[in-house]
């Protein structure tokens, strides 16, 4: 049994076969998935899907590359629209200086509502960083200061140095498919050393899809790939990267009841 901790499914790259790409992740031994938002206007979309499987739960938040568009976001609008009890997380969010599609300025006054956000509903902080390591770390040290909350490095592609920092807030950090491309010998070393009860594993479909599958459109079914590179840089069966990833998911996202499924 698996967990996609962070697909994207209201991508319209699934809006010829959105049902059939689900259904594949459930015959993959994919049981539970967290679908992300990137946007608030695409919450409506979100939540139809999450609404539609007992098995897949969503967030809410601003990812970096749409900060231009919210520069008024608060805090408050994310905790209201976190009062759905489908929504387990705050995010993604964060900051992106590889593409900078907002301005840096305005991309760290919205992170720091989602910021605010997970630190008052007690959900985690689901983080995208991209050479913003250096930033990354002192604004999560800074706030965590101010309040605790727990934060996610989602796909992880940075350094050791925020990975360490991170956990020792208590934090997570997610592997994608990017584990398998060949020049992932930094990341693989990272996830060799991070402890085995703070990994989750990701596909972030449509993108980013694992060797074997790379040039093809990505899809939750494919975390398995990921599952298995993980057990092979951590030298641990499949099974044993399955159950830890699983129960990690689980207590990071203690709002995402698996009891309340059909599993």
């Amino acid at each position: 049994m698996l967990v996609d901790s962070h697909v994207n499914l209201h991508s319209e790259r699934y809006d010829e076969d959105r049902d059939a790409v689900i259904r594949a992740a459930r015959e993959a031994g994919v049981a539970y998935m967290l679908t992300i938002s990137d946007k608030l206007s695409s919450t409506a979309a979100i939540k139809a899907i999450a609404d539609s499987h007992d098995f897949i739960w969503r967030s809410i938040g601003v990812h970096p590359h749409y900060a231009d568009e919210y520069p008024a976001l608060t805090a408050r609008e994310l905790v209201d629209l976190a009062g759905d009890e489908k929504v387990v997380g705050i995010g993604e969010c964060g900051l992106d200086f590889y593409y900078e599609h907002s301005d840096r300025a305005a991309q760290f006054p919205v992170f720091r509502a989602h910021v605010d956000a997970a630190r008052e509903t007690g959900l985690p902080l689901i983080i995208h960083t991209r050479d913003a390591d250096e930033d990354m770390q002192k604004l999560l040290l800074e706030e965590h200061a101010k309040g605790a909350f727990t934060p996610l490095l989602h796909c992880y592609t940075g350094g050791p140095a925020l990975a360490e920092a991170v956990l020792a807030l208590g934090g997570y950090i997610s592997f994608s498919g990017i584990l398998t491309f060949k020049n992932a010998a930094d990341i693989c070393a990272i996830a060799e050393a991070a402890p085995m009860d703070r990994i989750l594993i990701e596909t972030d479909c449509p993108y980013l899809a694992p060797a074997p599958m790379r040039g093809r459109r990505n899809e939750p079914a494919y975390v398995a790939h990921v599952a298995e590179k993980l057990g092979q840089i951590k030298d641990v069966s499949l099974d044993k990267i399955a159950a830890a990833t699983t129960e990690n998911f689980f207590r990071l996202f203690a709002r995402a009841n698996p009891s309340d499924t059909d599993e």
